[in-house]
């Protein structure tokens, strides 16, 4: 310390003090190398699209070479091309397509980040087990892992199913809070076959629900309860007439689309792209946005909106 005293002492310049100061790991801030403030959000995330369709076709090529007894689940990361990132959909949210053969058993774990799955295609006899739960998955249907439940998935059906995840873990790799455990054992018991449980929201009851929230130009959108369960994301379903549009928007919250059913164009940023069943698009944060229906449509959002306005960072600009 005492030879550092001195040199930093003897500088003669500015230009003799800053390698000292890097040395000992300070940083003058007038002289840094990058901005740490700017006049408006700018992310380095990209508007991007998905196709469901090539998402399934590569699953089922997958799936002639692995399996859940060699993969922990056979899924397909939606990455956005930032720097060497190969994970994140969006800075806070990943999104996934999953796949599981008739007979498999996606073993269980638990974590904490938060997990929900919305389920494109699946016959009768799929489940998901969330804390001993049992819970179908059925085509259109939302069901919830919330931080810390233990979660595995299997089909007893004679066909494939196909599901989109979703999950804050990028949220939790910036804040660190990752705890990750394998549950032990092959199975988890299932101690429950509910009707009707918090974590699942059925197909029927969520086009019953969005029909009946109040239609501005053509859009309805209705939001699921989960606030007692998920404290980072907003779920919404947004339905829309022929020819009908969500308008231009951009906020701070960083969102993902999928389609539940319909078709229709949208422009995210600079981004042009025509949308079909089982699609995804990832709209960063402040990037503007407008989704237009060519038919009657339906629309998956889901959105980290919870997370900034606990924190005050929420903002909008129509």
């Amino acid at each position: 310390m005492r030879t550092t005293l001195q040199s930093v002492q003897s500088a003669q310049s500015l230009d003799d003090l800053y390698p000292l100061l890097a040395a000992n790991r300070l940083t003058a801030g007038w002289h840094k190398k990058r901005a740490s403030l700017w006049k408006a959000p700018n992310t380095e995330f990209q508007p991007r699209h998905w196709s469901y369709e090539l998402g399934r076709l590569a699953l089922d090529q997958a799936g002639r070479w692995i399996g859940t007894e060699l993969a922990e689940r056979r899924n397909l990361l939606l990455f956005n091309p930032v720097g060497d990132n190969d994970y994140d959909t969006v800075r806070t949210l990943v999104a996934a397509y999953q796949m599981i053969k008739p007979g498999e058993y996606a073993r269980p774990h638990r974590h904490t980040p938060n997990a929900l799955r919305f389920v494109l295609d699946a016959k009768p006899g799929v489940f998901s087990v969330v804390d001993g739960v049992q819970l179908p998955m059925l085509p259109g249907d939302v069901l919830l892992t919330p931080s810390g439940c233990w979660h595995s998935h299997f089909n007893a059906s004679d066909s494939n199913a196909y599901w989109i995840d979703i999950l804050d873990v990028p949220l939790v790799h910036l804040l660190e809070p990752m705890f990750f455990e394998e549950f032990g054992q092959a199975h988890q018991p299932v101690v429950q076959q509910p009707l009707s449980h918090p974590f699942w929201f059925q197909n029927a009851q969520i086009h019953s629900d969005v029909r009946n929230a109040p239609a501005t130009e053509g859009v309805r959108r209705m939001t699921l309860n989960t606030a007692d369960h998920f404290l980072t994301q907003a779920l919404t379903f947004i339905h829309l007439q022929p020819q009908a549009s969500t308008q231009k928007h951009r906020s701070t919250a960083s969102r993902i689309f999928s389609v539940a059913q319909g078709s229709g164009q949208a422009t995210v940023g600079d981004l042009q792209v025509t949308w079909q069943h089982g699609d995804v698009l990832a709209v960063p944060s402040w990037t503007e946005f407008e989704i237009r229906a060519h038919e009657t449509s339906l629309l998956f959002e889901v959105n980290d909106e919870p997370t900034l306005k606990k924190l005050g960072f929420y903002k909008e600009s129509a």
